[in-house]
């Protein structure tokens, strides 16, 4: 069924035989000329993707991922209960559907045992191929996108790294229920995309804004079913060559929200180039892999289902209604809720909780109604 997978090459298992058993590539099973790994429930699965003919910047060309992986082996194994798994790389098919075609079943078998893709690849469109994973059986899917650009794009053209949201927003079947874009920068930014993201009241974070207060993405992620992460996010000293951007350890916490978030069951690494990179770079990727499968390692089930949680309950009256607050007792991550408008047909039959931050319930204390509120109730009720 997985045939069509490259295993990890003979230089790299002998590389992983030299290393000491407290590294990873000592306590992860992976694909090789002998052997396919079983997919047990809960693991994480690695794979790259070796594709990046629809990157607007782009060299047609191999994408070699071998440094990433010899910087991750190395690392030492967190303190996790959590199965490991690398199942090598898909190479890039005839056709550029065809690679998409492959990351969309291997991501569906990946769900199918009930584990977590963890996706690194070139151009940053292969999202299209792991969100169209998501088509038949999961419903609604909220996608995050930590990015400089919010990637738009024309969709009357074909797709490019650049306007793969753009095809998601607008292609067949309708899965996309909201959009977050994190670390955008204004000047790569058209006015008119702006504007369009505000009218289908999708969320957006700038780099000053995120950089200032990384913990306004903790709730975020943690109504994210698909985090996409482009490298060109980061600021040049760590990747690329974006003078304004992320730093490494802003990008590390932000793997590590992801990787707790309950909800979220793919984890991609994008716009990955050879000639861009470094053993510095390659190194920091292998880091934000760490932390997505550091963060895993510290879920804690609350499923947004009162019946099911520890909870404080707290109303607040703001103009004429009364937003309903909810803290947990355990974690102490707070939650708002969304309620029906009884007098519309909406897709919202019931209420629902969405996650937040301590300063939005400060926020409707004075009197403001929080905008990641107000944004979800307005899609509820399009």
């Amino acid at each position: 069924m997985l045939d069509f997978l490259k295993p990890v090459s003979q230089e790299l298992t002998d590389y992983v035989s030299l290393l000491p058993n407290h590294a990873i590539g000592n306590n992860i099973s992976l694909h090789t000329n002998q052997d396919f790994p079983e997919f047990i429930a809960g693991s994480i699965v690695v794979f790259t993707v070796n594709e990046n003919r629809n990157s607007s910047v782009s060299v047609a060309e191999d994408v070699n991922f071998d440094g990433i992986r010899k910087q991750f082996y190395k690392l030492a194994k967190g303190d996790w209960v959590i199965n490991l798994i690398d199942v090598g790389e898909i190479a890039s098919g005839d056709a550029i559907t065809d690679t998409y075609y492959l990351v969309t079943k291997l991501v569906e078998e990946i769900h199918k045992a009930s584990c977590i893709p963890v996706i690194i690849g070139g151009g940053q469109d292969v999202t299209y191929a792991n969100y169209r994973a998501y088509s038949h059986d999961k419903g609604m899917v909220n996608l995050v996108n930590v990015d400089s650009c919010f990637d738009l794009g024309n969709v009357e053209l074909p797709m490019t790294n650049e306007s793969y949201v753009g095809k998601i927003v607008v292609d067949q079947p309708y899965n996309l229920f909201n959009y977050t874009n994190i670390g955008y920068q204004s000047y790569y930014v058209a006015p008119e995309e702006l504007d369009l993201i505000e009218r289908m009241f999708f969320d957006l974070y700038r780099l000053g804004e995120i950089s200032n207060n990384l913990t306004l993405a903790e709730p975020v992620m943690r109504d994210a079913d698909i985090v996409s992460v482009d490298l060109n996010v980061l600021e040049a000293s760590f990747y690329g060559e974006n003078p304004n951007g992320l730093s490494g350890k802003e990008l590390c916490a932000l793997s590590r929200y992801a990787g707790i978030s309950d909800k979220v069951s793919s984890f991609g690494i994008y716009e990955y180039q050879n000639e861009k990179c470094s053993k510095s770079s390659d190194q920091l990727v292998a880091q934000l892999i760490w932390y997505f499968i550091e963060g895993v390692s510290c879920r804690w089930s609350e499923t947004g289902e009162l019946a099911a949680m520890d909870v404080i309950h707290y109303q607040v009256p703001v103009d004429d209604q009364v937003l309903s607050f909810y803290k947990s007792n355990i974690t102490e991550r707070w939650w708002m809720e969304i309620t029906p408008s009884a007098s519309l047909d909406n897709i919202l039959t019931s209420n629902t909780l969405l996650p937040c931050t301590y300063s939005d319930y400060e926020k409707a204390c004075n009197q403001n109604i929080p905008e990641r509120w107000f944004n979800a109730k307005m899609k509820y009720e399009m």
